[in-house]
């Protein structure tokens, strides 16, 4: 597993975390921007800017059933390729109903015109958990289609998992894919360090709660003291680094819910250390 090969991805990043990112992340360190539906398209744009200016490679969210028309499409992608010189974009379904032409993220595949505007990669969702309303065929199929239509479009292509804290269930879902002949490269969702009530909080919301519980229960017993305290996602890059190369070409990708500088900080050293080794919270040095 290429530990130091890995993405971060970042809410409503402000002007001081993108300004103290060069601290801790290699030039060209893909950075992924989701948008919340009240976030304007200028500031995700106006983000994504800066982190090229400062030598990042800049990803933006393209949720599906929240663009409104093939226009509105066309124009956010000649702006970001323009302003931000973007060449890779993540495409999902977003939630709710369509409030346009395209449905799901496949609809933006096969009818964005995303190779057109520039878009020379895209990434698609993967559910190391499943989904919580979507059968695991259905998904299965889904991406096998998207898989398809991306290679037909001329597309790069590469995974992105939803975060997950159970590391079986991660290690699963990449072996179930090479199984099925999926050898695209698999960025592993995974959450950066954040307190425990926070990751459990995250977790509900997100449909991840049967991983939440490893959280709480088995190895991870020794945390319920720890409530207030910060964990990171040590035993999933142990157990990635543990099962390769057997699973491919996959790299960590961190949810900053923990803060963006923090998961940055804690990225960039995970890149370093032997497994069986722990980071701490407020220094790089390892943890036996």
């Amino acid at each position: 597993m290429a530990a130091d090969g890995f993405s971060l991805e970042a809410t409503r990043p402000s002007d001081a975390e993108l300004a103290r990112l060069s601290d801790w992340l290699q030039p060209g360190t893909a950075v992924y921007l989701s948008r919340v539906p009240s976030q304007p398209a200028r500031e995700l744009i106006a983000a994504a800017a800066r982190l090229r200016r400062a030598g990042f490679e800049p990803v933006a969210h393209l949720a599906a059933r929240r663009i409104g028309s093939a226009a509105e499409l066309a124009d956010f992608l000649a702006r970001v390729r323009g302003e931000a010189d973007m060449r890779r974009v993540l495409v999902i379904a977003g939630d709710g109903a369509a409030g346009g032409p395209f449905a799901d993220a496949l609809a933006v595949i096969r009818h964005g015109g995303l190779r057109q505007a520039g878009i020379a990669e895209i990434g698609i969702s993967g559910y190391p958990e499943d989904h919580p309303v979507i059968a695991r065929d259905a998904l299965a199929r889904a991406m096998a289609d998207k898989i398809a239509a991306a290679r037909e479009a001329g597309l790069g292509l590469h995974i992105v998992s939803q975060f997950s804290f159970a590391p079986e269930a991660v290690v699963g879902f990449l072996r179930r894919l090479r199984a099925a002949g999926i050898d695209v490269p698999v960025k592993v969702g995974m959450a950066g360090p954040a307190r425990l009530s926070s990751l459990l909080r995250y977790a509900a919301r997100c449909g991840v709660k049967a991983s939440a519980q490893g959280l709480m229960s088995g190895a991870a017993s020794a945390l319920l003291g720890r409530i207030g305290r910060e964990v990171g996602p040590d035993r999933m890059l142990d157990a990635l680094r543990a099962a390769a190369p057997a699973l491919g070409a996959v790299a960590p990708h961190y949810f900053s819910f923990g803060g963006l500088i923090e998961t940055a900080r804690y990225a960039s050293a995970a890149g370093r250390l032997p497994p069986g080794h722990a980071i701490r919270h407020t220094n790089q040095e390892p943890v036996p």
